[in-house]
């Protein structure tokens, strides 16, 4: 069959010689084009002539605009993108590597692995989702698997060369986590008198200061300053320092805790274990139980968070001050975080009914 040659490139079928010495055209088309003076050829995987022409077609539209790449990309495999994902991650010592590794190994690579990128699409992506709800992943925990594949691919695009000649839409599933959880002042008390000894400063500090967990565990004694706890760039979520005040229960508990220092000199953290960094199974054992006595068994740590933004609301903190004691980033992570409680109903009606017997 004679090659038929579109003006920007040409169209054409393989021959193949038989043992007999009979040639025979083979039914794949392929397609042939030039770069700075190279030549380029590929199958189209296709019969169809018309189909193999728009393979053409759209070749020379990615040389026209400078994003053709070559023919690297169509034979790279997810598994490369997933592997240059680790390395990210480990080369800016994230601390949710260890998350990133089980997602990859447990379920992303077994599924995506052996795909090629060209091959990537939004059947095999629909399977993948249907697989995990199967296997009871809730959707907050496949849209994470999901945030690392779409990584890979933009890490694949920003490669150079790249690695991807396109970003796919990877889309999120619906989450429900409108957070509800906070702690009223009677059950404060109440649950900081039951914890063990070695949490209670961790306590109120989250509960006053609305500090993360892992900024709090990592406090040091240098960090003190005068009335202030000061949170150094890079030690905290989003990398920004920032400063605690001091207030409230705050103070005597710091005092009580730099009066046990003498016990443990060489301990540089505000809160340890007699003098060992605290434990994550001995920790969250210990808060279990002391939570479950104090009639709040579903509260957790993280709630004190929510507790803390409540409360300099309710106190008239400018919602920018708060913010910054918080850590908080955006007005919408703050707000969802604001929670109304029943008592605060309570309290608009009481003022409401007392507003509408004055006025009439």
């Amino acid at each position: 069959m004679s090659i038929r040659k579109p003006h920007f490139g040409s169209v054409y079928q393989r021959k193949k010689k038989l043992p007999d010495g009979a040639t025979i055209t083979l039914p794949t088309y392929w397609i042939q084009y030039c770069r700075d003076g190279r030549v380029y050829r590929e199958s189209t995987k296709t019969s169809d002539f018309a189909a193999a022409e728009r393979t053409l077609k759209r070749r020379q539209g990615e040389l026209v605009s400078g994003r053709f790449a070559g023919l690297e990309p169509e034979r790279v495999l997810i598994s490369k993108l997933l592997d240059d994902v680790l390395e990210e991650f480990k080369a800016n010592e994230r601390k949710s590597l260890a998350a990133v590794e089980g997602g990859i190994r447990l379920h992303l690579r077994p599924v995506f692995g052996n795909v090629r990128v060209a091959a990537f699409g939004t059947s095999l992506l629909k399977k993948y989702i249907t697989n995990r709800k199967a296997e009871e992943a809730k959707n907050a925990t496949i849209n994470r698997e999901l945030t690392i594949l779409k990584r890979a691919f933009n890490l694949g695009f920003r490669a150079e060369p790249p690695l991807v000649l396109r970003v796919p839409h990877i889309p999120k599933l619906e989450e429900n986590n409108v957070r509800t959880g906070f702690l009223d002042r009677e059950d404060y008390k109440k649950l900081r008198d039951l914890l063990p000894d070695y949490l209670r400063l961790l306590f109120v500090l989250g509960y006053h200061t609305g500090a993360r967990l892992g900024e709090l565990r990592r406090l040091k004694w240098s960090q003190v300053v005068d009335n202030r706890i000061v949170l150094h760039p890079g030690t905290t979520k989003n990398k920004e320092g920032r400063w605690l005040p001091i207030y409230g229960d705050m103070a005597e508990w710091i005092r009580h805790a730099r009066a046990e220092r003498k016990k443990y000199p060489n301990c540089p953290y505000l809160c340890h274990n007699q003098g060992e960094t605290l434990g994550d199974s001995c920790a969250k054992k210990a808060w279990k139980t002391a939570c479950a006595a104090a009639g709040v068994p579903d509260l957790h740590f993280h709630d004190l968070r929510r507790s803390a933004v409540r409360n300099m609301d309710r106190a008239g903190i400018p919602r920018p001050v708060a913010m910054r004691i918080s850590g908080h980033k955006t007005e919408s992570m703050y707000s969802r975080y604001n929670i109304v409680s029943e008592r605060d109903l309570v309290d608009v009606k009481e003022k409401m009914e007392r507003f509408l017997s004055d006025t009439f």
